[in-house]
């Protein structure tokens, strides 16, 4: 059983909230839960996985002797609500102190902002104003590894974030130690970079990844790291980065491996061929034909995006497909796609049924027969909530001319 305090939001059937009728008694009530006596008096009334509700409100509970223990473990009161991990929106967005400082200072080098950073607050959690890193955030959201044209790579960009986040404590054994402490065998910010920084983003944010390292299929090839907000944002803004990703950063790198390849430079010629088709696959996701296409279960089809025409409100899952579809030059797609990590994302169904909708609008919810592209709809409704449906441009702008008919 785990304790965490309750702000009154909606909660599912596995959580019990317990609110105290005199707040005066919320001390003693949260310490009594934080001790092992609540966990043993729980149990010898119910050993359920989910333990019901009115079992915890018979546990015995003496109140003159927990107001002791509480007036012992919280002299001044009970703490204001803190969190030093980055998956919980009360973080306040600095690598130190953080539990993932490495995490946190490349999602800040990208211009990622915490919530309590952009505004929101929450009970006893205000918003946060500047905190002095915000010079160092990149104001496009794409940082490449290598160095381009007048940029320094990446992590030397890392390194500057990080010693303005730690100042005079900041020094090479605390880049190791950080390191270490990441669970990476690397020993150099540049190698963690480029082989573990992306699959530890994705296991720590759960598979919703916020900051996408996008790579050419080679080491020493392109590499740049992507912030997904800034790439799904709206009024065009998502397009509008996605073009300069295909056209001037990773137009900028093969113009200078075509330098290397007229000069001789070894390995010139594979990081051209590699770094052409990967801005050829950048492309097609551009355009939106399939298998590179935006796909979104509850829009109707005249809603449905041509092209990348992200809404932010969709979710990572959905954005994330076309960049899994697209493969590096020479791989399977058992192997891997444009993403230094394939994500664990499934797109076949999600949970329950859909409610009656119309076949015009929603064909894909009138018995899709699971290989069919640009399904128009079945004889009968069934409602199963499929994802990963396909649908050319062409389809969808039929859709809305039908729709703008009088």
């Amino acid at each position: 059983m785990k304790l965490s305090l309750y702000q009154g939001v909606i909660f599912t059937h596995g959580i019990c909230a317990i609110v105290p009728k005199v707040s005066a008694n919320m001390p003693a009530i949260r310490v009594f839960c934080e001790s092992s006596d609540f966990y043993t008096e729980v149990r010898k009334l119910d050993q359920k996985v989910c333990v019901a509700l009115d079992s915890v409100a018979k546990v015995p509970f003496d109140l003159d002797y927990w107001q002791k223990v509480a007036a012992e473990k919280y002299p001044d009161g009970l703490p204001k609500p803190h969190s030093d991990d980055p998956t919980q929106w009360l973080f306040n967005g600095h690598p130190k102190g953080s539990d993932q400082p490495l995490q946190v200072a490349v999602a800040r080098l990208l211009g990622y902002h915490w919530p309590r950073q952009t505004g929101s607050s929450f009970p006893d959690c205000p918003a946060l104003g500047p905190d002095g890193l915000e010079p160092y955030a990149d104001a496009d959201g794409i940082v490449c590894l290598p160095p381009l044209n007048r940029d320094p790579p990446a992590a030397t960009r890392l390194r500057a974030l990080l010693a303005a986040a730690f100042g005079v404590d900041w020094n090479a054994a605390m880049e190791r130690d950080l390191l270490a402490a990441s669970r990476s065998k690397k020993t150099t910010l540049e190698e963690w970079l480029l082989d573990d920084f992306f699959e530890q983003h994705c296991a720590l944010f759960h598979h919703r990844p916020f900051i996408w390292h996008i790579w050419d299929g080679r080491r020493d090839g392109f590499h740049a790291l992507v912030n997904y907000h800034k790439l799904a944002a709206p009024s065009g803004e998502g397009r509008r980065m996605l073009e300069k990703l295909i056209y001037t950063c990773l137009g900028d790198w093969i113009a200078q491996q075509r330098q290397d390849q007229q000069a001789g430079v070894e390995g010139a010629d594979a990081r051209v061929a590699s770094a052409v088709h990967l801005q050829d696959e950048l492309k097609k996701i551009l355009a939106g034909e399939p298998p590179y296409d935006l796909f979104i279960r509850w829009k109707a089809l005249h809603e449905q995006p041509i092209g990348w025409v992200p809404d932010i409100n969709d979710g990572v899952r959905m954005h994330i497909r076309p960049f899994l579809m697209a493969r590096p030059l020479g791989m399977r797609a058992r192997n891997g796609c444009i993403l230094r990590v394939t994500p664990k994302i499934k797109w076949d169904k999600d949970r329950g049924k859909e409610p009656t909708r119309p076949k015009e609008g929603y064909p894909w919810f009138w018995g899709w027969d699971e290989k069919n592209q640009d399904f128009a709809g079945g004889k009968e409704f069934n409602g199963i909530r499929w994802n990963d449906l396909h649908y050319t441009n062409d389809f969808k702008q039929a859709a809305r001319e039908r729709r703008d008919k009088p």
